[in-house]
Parts: C-alpha cells; structure tokens; sequence
C-alpha cells in the first residue's frame, strides 16, 4: 500500500512540475511594436470612438433622405352611436395614403446632407486623436516596465554588495577590529536597499496591470523583450518648425466646417417652405358615399403649400448672428490650438534634448562613481580606509547607475511625445 501512495506521490509532483513549467514556457513576451498594435485593435477607447463614427454615419445615411418624397399610411375603423349615426352610417372602415415632396426648403436640405457628412469626418479625426493618445499611453507604459525591471536588477546586485561588505564587516567586528556601529550603518542601507527592491517589485506589477488594461491582454502574465538600449540621438531646435498630421486640427477645421453650414441651416428657416402633398382615401360603411350611396368611397386630395416667414421681430436673423459669432469663436479656437501645438513640440524638441544631456552626464557619473567604488574598495582591503567609505561609495554608484536607467526610460518617453507632437508618428 505504501509503495503505491509513494508511487502516486511521485506522479502527481511530476506533473506539478510538468505543469509549472509549461507556464513558464506559455508566457507571453511583447514588443513595444506589438504592445502598440494590440492597444489599436482592443483599447476600448477606441472602440468607443469607432462606435461614435458609426452612429454619425447612421445620421448621415438618415441625412441623406431629405428631400427625397416621403408615404404615410393609416387605417381604422369607428363606431357611431346615435344620434349621429342617423346621419353617418354606424360602422366605417377607413384607409388613408398620403404622399409629400418638399419642392422647396431654402438650402435646409443640403445643408443638413454636409453637416451630416461633415459630422462623420470629425468622428474619424477624433478617433485619430484618441488612437494617438492611446499608442502614447502604451508606449509609456511599456518603457516604464522595462525601467522598473532593470531597477530590479540594480537592486538585486547591490543587495549583493552590500551583503558582501556586512560579510566582511561582521568578520571584522567578530575579531574586535571594529565598532559595532559600522555594522550597524551597512544593516541601516540593507533594509533600505530590500524596501527599494520591493518597491521596484510592486511599481512592475501595477504597471503591467496597467498595460494589460490599455493594450487588452488578458492579465499581466507576460513579458517585455527590450532593455533600455540603444542610440540615444537629440533633436535640432527649430523655431519655425510645424506639426503635421496632427488629428486635433482635424477636428477643429471640421467643428468649424459644421457651424458654418450650421449658419446656412438657420438662415435657411427665413426663406419660404415649398411642399407637394398627395392624399388618397378609402371608405367603408353602409350607404358611406354621398353620391351614389353605395358602401364604399374612394378618391384623392392634392395640395400644394407655400409657407413664407413674414415676421417674428427678429428672432430668426438673431439666431443666424449667434450662431456667426460661435463660428467666429470655433475660428479663434482654431488659431489658438494650431498655436498651442508648435509650443507642445517645441517643447517636445527640447524635453528630447534635455533627455539625451541627462544620458551623457549619468554615463559620465557612473564611470566616476564606479571608479570610486574601486578605489574604496582596494583601500578598504589594504585596511586604508574604513568601511564607511566603501559603503559611501556603493550609495553613490547605486545612485548614479539608477539614474542613468531613469534618464535612457525618460527619454524613450520623451521620443515617443515628440514623434506624436510633430505629426511622424501617424498610422491610421
């Protein structure tokens, strides 16, 4: 019995490790390409914006009707009690057919055709926008875990050294060579160094959930193939440089567009209405037709109908200026944003700048904080200097190498802003 429990044991934990392994094996390893691409194709804000295209182009279709001649049919039936049915027989049967074409409309109904259209083309532009802002977001995101694995890393190598130099230190306390105080300073900096490496731990976890979130991967049990590496190249300044492609313009120059045609649309209702109306009828009922006083009547009524605006003490050429001055506004807004958007990538240009300085000063502080760590590190063994130098010396090349991954993430960031402030960055 024991042989076969051992035996069943054995399988189980077989399969465990089995299983735990294919995990491993089945997690997912992205691209900042990839990362991008699955944000366009799942984000829901995007979704939402197509939605909103859709309904636009439901309202253009609906748009596109107007001025097309339209039927209305209706029946009934009616029961007369005396004493009108000594007039009228008791029982009717009733149908009604009526057909209208509006001849006239004073420009409404084209006018409603662009608007409609026009609407759809801002949908689309605005779409463009928050596909942008959400291939920015992704991409964020996505440098931000790279960055928070690295600092992992950097975390766990200096743990490293300072668990060798406590090692050497307690050895040295342990034969009277020192003070307890010395250890006492590299235990401080040890648990330091663990909250530092469970913070790094916590900030990659809540950022992969926040990519998944972005991007629609199911959960955060994936991984990122890139280090922060690479060149690191600036941009030259240029004030008369211009933003291209950018869909917030887009927007503008169509919100403009619509309230233009919104103006046409109002001065439309100070014209006259011309319309063609048509109605056919049918009657059922005993003795129902006047004439021939048989049981049923049938016949047909046309109108043609002018409506003309006269007088309304202004209310109608006031609306039309209101809306003049929304357009003008819609304008000035235009202008001020195309204006805004040069300084945002100006000042794109120089936060890219500012990024790849940064960079080449971090490198410089390494190589010097790197070295001093050497020199400490041989002095301390020569029994030179003491040990709180040598940690003194790792602080400062623990700093100095979180920095300069700081710095390479930052600017990774930076470039992903200035290629969507300039416009270069556009895939629609």
């Amino acid at each position: 019995m024991k042989i076969i429990y051992d035996t069943i044991s054995k399988i189980v934990m077989v399969l465990m490790f089995t299983a735990a392994i294919g995990s491993q094996a089945q997690e997912r390893v992205v691209s900042v390409d990839e990362v991008k691409n699955l944000a366009l194709q799942n984000n829901k804000k995007i979704k939402k914006a197509q939605q909103n295209i859709e309904a636009a182009k439901a309202a253009r279709t609906a748009a596109e009707t107007g001025g097309k001649p339209t039927l209305d049919g209706s029946a009934g039936g009616y029961y007369i009690s005396k004493p009108l049915s000594n007039l009228v027989p008791e029982v009717i049967g009733s149908a009604n057919l009526n057909a209208t074409q509006v001849l006239y409309a004073g420009g409404k109904v084209e006018t409603g055709k662009k608007i409609s259209s026009a609407a759809v083309d801002l949908q689309m532009a605005q779409k463009d926008l928050t596909k942008e802002e959400v291939k920015l977001s992704a991409e964020s995101m996505y440098w931000q875990i790279v960055n928070a694995k690295e600092k992992i890393a950097l975390a766990k190598e200096y743990i490293k050294l300072l668990d060798q130099l406590h090692t050497n230190v307690k050895n040295s306390f342990d034969a009277g060579l020192t003070y307890k105080n010395d250890l006492l300073k590299i235990e401080v900096q040890q648990n330091e160094a663990q909250l530092n490496l469970k913070r790094a731990e916590d900030g990659l976890s809540i950022t992969k959930l926040n990519l998944a979130q972005i991007t629609g991967l199911p959960n955060s049990d994936f991984d990122v193939e890139d280090s922060v590496s690479g060149s690191f190249n600036g941009i030259l300044a240029d004030n008369q440089v211009q933003p291209t492609n950018r869909p917030e313009l887009s927007i503008l120059a169509k919100a403009v567009e619509m309230n233009e045609l919104q103006e046409k649309l109002l001065d439309g209702d100070r014209k006259p209405t011309v319309a063609l109306s048509g109605i056919g009828f049918t009657s059922f009922g005993k003795n129902i037709n006047p004439v021939n006083l048989k049981n049923n009547m049938q016949g047909f009524i046309g109108m043609l109908s002018v409506s003309i605006p006269i007088y309304d003490w202004g209310a109608r050429k006031e609306k039309v200026k209101e809306q003049q001055y929304k357009t003008n506004a819609q304008k000035l807004e235009m202008e001020e944003t195309s204006e805004l958007l040069v300084l945002e990538l100006q000042n794109a240009v120089m936060q890219l700048n500012q990024s790849v300085k940064r960079i080449e000063l971090a490198e410089k502080s390494l190589v010097q904080a790197t070295e001093n760590l050497r020199l400490n590190q041989d002095r301390y063994d020569a029994g030179t200097v003491l040990a709180e130098e040598v940690l003194k010396a790792q602080v400062l090349w623990q700093e100095a190498k979180s920095e300069i991954l700081d710095a390479k993430a930052e600017y990774k960031i930076n470039e992903a802003k200035y290629k969507k402030a300039s416009g270069t960055n556009v895939e629609y």
